[in-house]
């Protein structure tokens, strides 16, 4: 995979900018008021509870979801005019993608951009889409049907299906839904590799946590009908948490000094897939040099 960036112009310019930006559904505000830079490079979550916002957010910012006010820019650009640079992994990959198809014919899809009939592929292409499953880990999987697949190895194929065009933003809609603990360690894992060995800035639409810490850089939060961006040291807040999830949420740091977000005396965080205190810190550190 080709590397993205230098650092000087991974500096200069943020990879989103959100100036004053507004989205409805009818008459019905989903959120406002959201001006805030997400650095390019970094590894965000966008998080909330549910109906917040979180892939409206994220579907802004392709520009399939039109503002009602203000703009946001994505690569240097207006939303919508650089999606050929960014990679796209929808929640739904794993249920309308067919599933006779393939893993490398399922990577190439990532060039060809057709699902019907036969489309002849160049040896250049094939080798882009092989180095995608290389890098990902699924190149001895090239010539196994999506069916015969695990969930795990079914969200790496979309994986490297986004990363074949070479883009410079990865997008990601709940990527560790319906995954058990190690198809989820796994995807970070390669995640995590993506922005360090190539500079890639990452989003990822969350309500977990905890799986993504080792990796994350700052989050969007959707707050009280405002988007907001911070680093990930000021969003792990105990009562901001409480505040978003509405109930009581706790964030703990273990001796080894890894922080994991879990609830507190009042209950469960809704819609979050928790896990023990023992799996976070054993996850964490082997995710250790990922940060």
């Amino acid at each position: 995979m080709q590397h993205q960036h230098t650092p000087d112009a991974r500096a200069a310019e943020p990879c989103i900018a959100f100036r004053n930006a507004s989205v409805k559904r009818g008459d019905r505000v989903i959120w406002r008021n959201g001006t805030f830079d997400i650095p390019a490079g970094s590894v965000t979550a966008i998080v909330g509870t549910n109906g917040t916002g979180k892939t409206t957010m994220m579907k802004a910012e392709l520009g399939l979801v039109p503002l009602s006010e203000g703009t946001v820019r994505v690569l240097g650009r207006p939303a919508g005019e650089m999606n050929r640079r960014i990679g796209y992994v929808p929640q739904s990959y794993t249920s309308d993608v067919d599933s006779n198809l393939t893993a490398e014919q399922s990577v190439l899809l990532g060039l060809t951009g057709t699902r019907f009939g036969i489309h002849p592929t160049t040896r250049a292409e094939r080798d882009k889409a092989r180095e995608a499953m290389a890098f990902v880990g699924i190149a001895d999987r090239a010539r196994s049907r999506l069916s015969e697949l695990s969930g795990g190895m079914r969200q790496r194929v979309a994986i490297a299906q986004a990363l074949v065009a070479d883009p410079l933003l990865l997008m990601l809609d709940e990527p560790l839904a319906n995954l058990d603990l190690a198809s989820q360690r796994a995807t970070v894992q390669v995640l995590a590799k993506l922005n360090r060995e190539l500079g890639m800035s990452i989003q990822v639409v969350a309500h977990d946590l905890n799986m993504l810490l080792p990796i994350l850089t700052g989050a969007v939060y959707l707050l009280d009908g405002h988007p907001h961006y911070a680093a990930l040291d000021e969003v792990l807040d105990s009562d901001l948490l409480t505040h978003l999830y509405g109930t009581s949420v706790r964030v703990v740091t273990t001796p080894q000094g890894d922080m994991f977000v879990t609830p507190g005396p009042d209950g469960d965080v809704p819609g979050q897939d928790t896990h023990t205190p023992t799996e976070i810190s054993g996850f964490h550190r082997h995710q250790g040099g990922a940060r």
